[in-house]
């Protein structure tokens, strides 16, 4: 009897300290171009698309995020089966929970593969493979996790202890003996040497049933506000939100912590292939293949006499030159620059604690700003005026909007906008402006086939993103600067 297909569950949220200042609150690293052409989110829907043993993703994020996770998606042609928006971040467990709950309710015998967006694996065929091998126990009521075999002694991941014989000869589970927490050196160095110590990936396949089973049991305190959290969400623009009262009760706590530490039914695959959780600057570097002098770039930089060193520029003609340097990491974006010693890499999230005790913006937030019409950045900002790029993604459109305290005056300078002030509605081609007094509803769409690239001017008392009344607007976002 044929397998049914397995859902692949991308979790998508986190807070994106851990790469900074690449990655922020406001944008973290799964939707970067961190590693290749394709960002992190994308090669982990693609590494379970187009193989008939899986259906469509659930994609769970934040509301903040559901834009940037369709048009992502969308850019690699890639539909979701549904994406679920949590009212707050809330850990892995209640996620994991909510989409076994939902998917139970349409299928009672789904089988579900939860999966971090954040990871790097080289070899996405040999992953899936590794994954399909896993339905022969899970078909027996276990849940499977998947280990990499380690290839050094790493005091930064957790390990899975595995026992020594299989479940069955038909299957290459292995019974998993325990969870190991970070380990130091000397741990790590006898771990490596037992040859019985997997890293933790923190990828789990399982049936919706068993998982549901498995939090009843174990973390009987989630599975009430997180059902009602289900049964009370309502549709939004294609998304699934969650009820936010219900939600807002259920504890903020991992999978591992909440169930799969005390499960008794877990098993294991062994992954032999490469792979990285690129949880930091170092990780990034040995992830790059770096030269035989331990140097990796990024960007436009260049490396001259230096040793073991990261340099990576981040925007769009800047020129980063590292000279000399030994043990060092070097990110630079337009407004901000990460100079690190390598053994301080753990640490970055420190410097954001810092920054965001002292107010500044760049602890948390991008100067690229990304809405679901695209983006927009500031390119300078003075007293009484500010000078922005806004980029507007084909077919889409701006809300239809005024502000109290600013005027503004837009350039194309590639594509063509329509635009509407007041009453009258024009186009507007390359090389041309249009001024928008203070108080004009107006609005600006793309209606062509490639992106809309204007320069706005704006000049007032106040130029917040706050100062923004919505009167229409296809996204459904209400009031504010994000909304």
């Amino acid at each position: 009897m044929p397998y049914p297909a397995i859902t692949p569950v991308i979790l998508s949220g986190g807070s994106g300290t851990r790469l900074w200042p690449l990655s922020r609150k406001s944008y973290p690293k799964q939707f970067s171009r961190l590693m290749g052409e394709q960002t992190l989110f994308q090669a982990a829907v693609l590494r379970f698309t187009g193989d008939s043993g899986f259906a469509p993703p659930v994609v769970v994020t934040g509301a903040d995020f559901r834009f940037i996770v369709t048009q992502q998606m969308a850019d690699v042609h890639v539909d979701p089966g549904a994406v679920l928006i949590e009212p707050e971040p809330k850990n892995t467990a209640p996620a994991v929970l909510a989409t076994a709950l939902w998917l139970e309710k349409s299928d009672p015998g789904a089988l579900m593969l939860v999966a971090p967006t954040d990871h790097l694996i080289p070899d996405a065929p040999a992953f899936r493979a590794a994954v399909l091998s896993g339905r022969a126990a899970v078909d027996r009521g276990r849940i499977v996790t998947f280990g990499i075999t380690p290839d050094r002694p790493e005091t930064n991941y957790g390990y899975l202890e595995i026992a020594n014989m299989p479940l069955g000869k038909e299957e290459d589970a292995i019974d998993l003996e325990r969870f190991v927490e970070k380990p130091g050196l000397a741990q790590a160095s006898e771990m490596f040497e037992a040859r019985r110590f997997l890293w933790n990936a923190g990828v789990f396949l399982a049936r919706a049933s068993d998982f549901i089973a498995t939090f009843r049991e174990h973390a009987p305190d989630i599975v009430e506000p997180v059902r009602a959290a289900v049964s009370r969400a309502r549709s939004d623009l294609g998304f699934l939100r969650l009820d936010e009262e219900a939600f807002s009760r259920a504890p903020s706590i991992s999978l591992d912590y909440a169930v799969m530490e005390k499960a008794s039914n877990l098993a294991v695959i062994p992954y032999e292939g490469s792979w990285s959780d690129l949880g930091d600057w170092c990780a990034v570097l040995a992830a790059q293949n770096p030269s035989a002098d331990g140097v990796a770039i990024g960007g436009e930089a260049y490396a001259v006499e230096c040793r073991n060193t990261l340099l990576r520029a981040e925007a769009e003609g800047q020129v980063v030159i590292g000279l000399g340097l030994e043990n060092i990491i070097a990110v630079a974006m337009p407004d901000a620059v990460l100079i690190a010693a390598r053994d301080c890499a753990q640490e970055v999230r420190h410097v954001v604690d810092l920054l965001k005790s002292e107010n500044c913006p760049q602890a948390e937030t991008l100067p690229r700003d990304y809405r679901p019409w695209g983006w927009y950045e500031t390119l300078v900002l003075g007293k009484r005026f500010q000078v922005k790029r806004i980029v507007v993604h084909p077919g889409a459109s701006l809300s239809l909007q005024s502000h109290h305290h600013r005027a503004e005056h837009w350039v194309v300078v590639e594509g063509t906008a329509r635009v509407t002030v007041n009453e009258r509605v024009r186009l507007v081609a390359e090389n041309e402006s249009v001024f928008v007094p203070v108080g004009a509803v107006h609005r600006v769409a793309n209606p062509g086939k490639v992106p809309m690239v204007l320069i706005e001017v704006q000049t007032g008392s106040y130029l917040g993103e706050d100062d923004i009344i919505r009167y229409e607007d296809v996204y459904a976002r209400g009031q504010g600067a994000r909304g």
